[in-house]
C-alpha cells in the first residue's frame, strides 16, 4: 500500500443563507496515494466538485468549511496561512476545471497565461518562462504556434490541454481533474484523458479524477470513491468495484450505462431524483429510490465499515453475501437468496 499523499478526514462543507445551513459534505474520509489514479463518482450535486474547491481553499460563497482536516504532504491545508497556502496551491497541488473556456482569461493569450502562471510563482525571465511554455504546449500535444493564440480561437479539445499545460506548468505532485472532458466529443475525450494517464507516468505526479462517467472511470482509475448526497457511501478499488459493488447505488449505476464486451443488455435507471440537501430523508439518503431498502435504512445512517480488502461501504445490507452484481437486472443476489422485505 503506497503511502498517502493528500489525506482527507471528516471534512464537512455547508453552504450557509438566511436559512439553515445546507450540508453540501458530512464527514468525507479518503486519501490519495502516491502515483494512483483516485476517481470520484456520482450525480449532480452530490459534492464532488466541493471537495475538490474544498481541498484547495476555493469555495465560492457560501461555501464554508465547517469541519475536518485535509493534510497534503504532511501539512494540514486548512490551517495555512494565505502566503503559506500560495506555496502549496499550483506548486505542489493544482486543478484542471470543467470549462476550460470559463477557466481562461478570453483577453491573454494562451502564451502569456503559462508565462504568468509561471514567473508568479519562480524567479524566472519572460524567454525562460516562454521556454517552458513551449515545452508545455508540446508536452501536451498542441502546435507551438498557437502561443499566440486566444482562448476563443482554439477548439474545445485544445482549450482542455491548454487547461492540463497550465496545470503542470510548477510540476505539481497532485493534478485534480474536475470533469475534465465536458461536452468533448468521445475521441477527443479519449485522446486527452490518454495523455494525462502518459504524462502522469512521465512526470510522477498522482490524479483525482471527477466524472459522471463511472464507465470511463473503470478504465483509468486504481481506485474510486461513489458519493451521494454529500456523503461518502463507497469506496473500492476499480476491479472491485466492476466486479463486486456492494451499494445499491453503485449497483444501479452501473446496470445504467452498456458494455460493449457483454452484447445486447437491458439497461436499468435509477428510479426518482436525488435528495434535496436542504431537507434529506432520515437515514440512509438512497432508501427513498433503494429497491432493497428495509426499515432500518429509514431510520439509522449506516456507517461506512469496511468489508473486504480495500472496500468500504455505508449500507446495512453491504454485509450481505452477494455474488457479483450483473451486468444490467437483477437484485446482485444470489439465486435462492432471500431479499430483505422492501418498506
Amino acid at each position: 500500500m503506497s503511502e498517502a499523499l493528500l489525506s482527507v478526514r471528516d471534512l464537512s462543507v455547508d453552504f450557509v443563507g438566511d436559512a439553515q445551513p445546507v450540508h453540501a459534505l458530512e464527514r468525507i474520509s479518503l486519501e490519495v496515494r502516491a502515483g494512483e489514479v483516485l476517481g470520484i463518482a456520482g450525480e449532480s450535486g452530490s459534492g464532488k466538485s466541493t471537495l475538490a474547491q474544498a481541498v484547495l481553499r476555493i469555495l465560492p460563497p457560501p461555501g464554508v468549511i465547517v469541519g475536518g482536516s485535509v493534510v497534503f504532504e504532511g501539512r494540514n491545508l486548512l490551517a495555512l496561512s494565505d502566503s503559506e497556502l500560495r506555496a502549496v496551491r499550483w506548486e505542489r497541488l493544482s486543478m484542471v476545471f470543467q470549462s476550460a473556456m470559463d477557466a481562461l482569461n478570453p483577453s491573454m493569450t494562451v502564451g502569456e497565461q503559462l508565462i504568468d502562471t509561471l514567473r508568479a510563482h519562480r524567479p524566472v525571465s519572460v524567454e525562460q518562462a516562454r521556454s517552458r511554455a513551449v515545452e508545455l504546449l508540446e508536452l501536451v500535444g498542441i502546435p507551438t504556434e498557437r502561443l499566440g493564440s486566444f482562448p476563443h480561437q482554439l477548439s474545445g479539445g485544445m482549450r482542455q490541454r491548454v487547461g492540463i499545460a497550465l496545470a503542470l506548468v510548477l510540476q505539481p505532485s497532485l493534478v485534480i481533474l474536475d470533469e475534465p472532458t465536458t461536452a468533448l466529443d468521445v475521441i477527443v475525450e479519449r485522446d486527452i484523458l490518454q495523455r494525462v494517464l502518459e504524462l502522469k507516468e512521465r512526470l510522477g505526479f498522482s490524479v483525482v479524477f471527477i466524472t459522471h462517467d463511472l464507465a470511463r472511470m473503470l478504465q483509468i482509475a486504481d481506485r474510486i470513491a461513489v458519493f451521494y448526497a454529500g456523503r461518502l457511501i463507497e469506496l473500492a478499488t476499480a476491479e472491485t468495484l466492476r466486479t463486486n459493488p456492494r451499494h445499491p447505488y453503485t449497483q444501479g449505476l452501473l446496470r445504467a450505462f452498456p458494455r460493449l464486451s457483454h452484447g445486447e443488455v437491458q439497461l436499468e435507471s435509477i428510479p426518482g431524483s436525488p435528495p434535496s440537501l436542504a431537507s434529506p430523508p432520515p437515514g440512509c439518503r438512497f432508501h427513498p429510490r433503494c429497491p432493497r431498502a428495509i426499515a432500518l435504512c429509514r431510520e439509522r445512517e449506516p456507517a461506512l465499515l469496511p468489508i473486504g480488502e480495500e472496500h468500504l461501504a455505508a449500507c446495512h445490507l453491504a454485509t450481505v453475501d452477494a455474488e457479483p452484481v450483473r451486468e444490467a437486472g437483477g437484485s446482485g443476489l444470489r439465486a435462492g437468496q432471500a431479499q430483505p422485505q422492501a418498506t
